[in-house]
């Protein structure tokens, strides 16, 4: 017909609750719909009164389309996100952590830096007295 698609562009993510890792998904262009559809009066019409929408990507009321190539990399972005979700990451450089599994347990720590596709940081905890770097998977840590 007039709508051929409708597309909410997520990926699916790892995230860890209760040292359980969990899939999830995860809008990656929140608020965003895309439509493949032939722009008539109707279709406008029928895309603009629903629930939610409150506009369109472009200038005033006219929405602009998407170069074919860029919704093809999202799309391509989806699939791959799919195939190997990423941890998702709910942590900064110079978070304050506690460790809550392995060897440093109960160690409290600062972010330094983090490796999100390996689903690891380095978090600086004290050792004997001295700021000690040790990586730690996301799992292991919570926020202070």
């Amino acid at each position: 017909e007039k709508i051929a698609r409708v597309l909410v562009p997520t990926e699916k993510v790892v995230e860890v609750r209760n040292k359980q890792k969990r899939e999830t998904e995860q809008k990656f262009f929140p608020g965003y719909v895309l439509v493949e559809m032939e722009l008539t009066d109707e279709t406008w019409h029928l895309v603009r009164s629903t629930p939610k929408v409150t506009g369109f990507v472009g200038s005033g009321s006219k929405p602009v389309a998407l170069p074919a190539d860029q919704v093809d990399e999202i799309v391509r972005n989806m699939e791959a996100g799919a195939e190997k979700p990423k941890p998702k990451s709910v942590f900064q450089r110079g978070d304050k952590v506690r460790v809550i599994d392995g060897p440093f347990v109960n160690f409290q720590g600062v972010v330094e830096d983090m490796n999100p596709e390996r689903g690891r940081m380095k978090v600086v905890v004290p050792v004997f007295g001295r700021p000690t770097s040790v990586e730690l998977e996301y799992y292991q840590v919570e926020r202070l």
